[in-house]
């Protein structure tokens, strides 16, 4: 597993945590490209989660600016995208 790309979002998460499914779902529904991280097909990656964010919870979402959000909620998520113009 690579770093995040500084150019797109990266979605750390697993496929049984109801926040990841959350944030995916929202992400989908507003159209923003991103690149999905799944920690179970690749559980090295939960390493450079927890690197980025100093934690072990799920999902991290890294932006463009190198920023993260660990567990957001979806008016965080939308705040950001704003602030970013992604949305």
């Amino acid at each position: 597993m690579t770093s995040p790309s500084e150019s797109t979002i990266t979605l750390f998460g697993a496929d049984w945590c109801r926040d990841c499914i959350r944030t995916k779902k929202q992400l989908d529904e507003l159209g923003v490209e991103y690149t999905y991280v799944d920690l179970v097909a690749d559980p090295s990656a939960a390493d450079v989660a927890k690197e980025i964010s100093g934690r072990t919870n799920i999902p991290v979402v890294v932006y463009p600016d190198s920023t993260h959000h660990v567990e957001p909620a979806n008016s965080d998520v939308e705040s950001k995208l704003r602030e970013l113009s992604l949305i």
